[in-house]
């Protein structure tokens, strides 16, 4: 069982930086692939990145390749996802997630944390 705690997002102006963090609990936390998905209003949940669980290998949704970057801290149980250049349409719900394979699709993946919005303003 693996708990996620997301923190970190906010209200920020178009061009600017948000670093998300995603803490889990439990000692297994370095045996799972993480992953970022992010959900805007009255739209499906998409992927955004996730990085393997020793983290030698990343993968990143097109929209957000050059501007994010997903890092994990198997020390501290925690994943990162650092946002730069931000858009408008990167406005919404951030959720990080815990799987036993790297992919794009939700259901890889089997613990999911509540989310953390970010909005970003034009």
């Amino acid at each position: 069982q693996v708990q996620l705690v997301e923190s970190g997002g906010g209200l920020v102006q178009a061009g600017g930086s948000l670093r998300l963090s995603c803490a889990a609990s439990g000692r297994t936390f370095s045996m799972y692939t993480m992953g970022w998905f992010r959900q805007a209003p009255g739209k499906e949940r998409e992927f955004v990145t996730a990085i393997s669980s020793s983290g030698s290998m990343t993968i990143y949704t097109d929209s957000v390749k050059e501007r994010f970057t997903i890092s994990r801290d198997n020390a501290k149980n925690t994943v990162y996802l650092q946002m730069n250049s931000l858009k408008p349409e990167d406005t919404a719900v951030y959720y990080c997630a815990a799987g036993s394979r790297i992919g794009t699709v939700t259901a890889y993946y089997d613990y999911w944390g509540q989310g953390t919005q970010v909005t970003v303003s034009s």
